[in-house]
């Protein structure tokens, strides 16, 4: 049975001998995207774009390549 990502799972992406891991951040019937890293903005660009603070890596999984996600745990979060 092949894992179906859900927003809030961790999850490690083994592909071509290289491990990606992260969040899921989004999913769609097509791909879902993994959050690798977070960073805070610097004071010039939080001015350019003062609704978000941070700077957010997303890698695109796209469904093909689902099975080679290992699913690792889930976070509650406070929409829950």
């Amino acid at each position: 049975m092949t894992y179906t990502p859900q927003v809030h799972d961790y999850v490690k992406w083994h592909h071509n001998e290289l491990i990606d891991e992260g969040w899921v951040y989004f999913v769609g019937d097509e791909y879902c995207t993994i959050e690798t890293g977070v960073k805070c903005k610097d004071d010039k660009n939080i001015a350019h774009c003062p609704i978000h603070e941070k700077i957010h890596t997303l890698v695109v999984c796209h469904n093909w390549y689902w099975h080679e996600l290992e699913y690792i745990k889930s976070r509650e979060t406070h929409y829950d």
